[in-house]
């Protein structure tokens, strides 16, 4: 899978082009303007797409925590649903609130929950976000990317670092809504891609032989449709 990271249709696009010429990529989650209401059309366009699958705004950098309770987006979320695309939701566990409340007003939208919604680890933050993930697991339907938690770890972290979150993340949600995600190159930051990927499967290594194949490949290629 490949998953925006600029606020471009033209990055879309490229993406798009590089999953028409290769066949390892099942998919791309792309972006449009939930503030234009006209980029329903473009979003209408992609759709024609066979390869793309859904979007991404980028609601972590968006200084206004309401950005998506606010009435001019909404035609966004039920385009979604119209069209039967995919909603990554990338945030801060500031917003978690805000999530659950949009997810639980359109049940019907597939969605996954991006890098973990990004629990401040190097500040041992673990109450200012595990009520809110066993809400939006209790109380809506969103599959979660286990991805994105080494940059939030700070420097030196070892996977013992990381273990409380990824345990509350298997307990809340379980293997068959939990797949695991790179975030790369941006993982770099703090650790290789190799890395990172043998410290998630030590992590999960307690699992089953299926529920494992479900982390590692099984829960995307449902979710996404590949």
């Amino acid at each position: 899978m490949l998953v925006q990271a600029a606020d471009t249709i033209n990055e879309t696009e490229y993406m798009l082009g590089i999953a028409d010429v290769t066949d390892s990529v099942g998919g791309v989650v792309g972006w449009v303007d939930f503030e234009r209401r006209d980029d329903c059309k473009q979003l209408e366009r992609l759709a024609r797409h066979p390869k793309f699958k859904g979007v991404r705004p980028m609601i972590q950098d968006i200084a206004d925590v309401d950005w998506m309770l606010r009435d001019d987006v909404q035609w966004g979320f039920q385009a979604l649903v119209e069209l039967d695309l995919t909603f990554d939701a990338l945030g801060f566990p500031r917003h978690l609130k805000n999530f659950r409340t949009i997810l639980r007003r359109y049940p019907e939208m597939r969605v996954v929950i991006d890098h973990c919604m990004k629990p401040q680890i190097r500040d041992r933050a673990f109450e200012d976000w595990a009520p809110g993930m066993t809400a939006l697991a209790r109380d809506t339907g969103a599959f979660l990317k286990l991805s994105g938690i080494v940059t939030e770890a700070g420097d030196g972290w070892q996977a013992e670092d990381l273990k409380p979150y990824v345990d509350h993340l298997l307990k809340a949600f379980g293997p068959d809504r939990i797949m695991w995600g790179s975030d790369w190159p941006v993982c770099q930051l703090q650790a290789t891609y190799d890395r990172w990927r043998d410290v998630a499967k030590a992590l999960t290594d307690h699992l089953g032989a299926t529920e494992k194949a479900r982390i590692f490949g099984g829960t995307a290629e449902e979710f996404y449709r590949l």
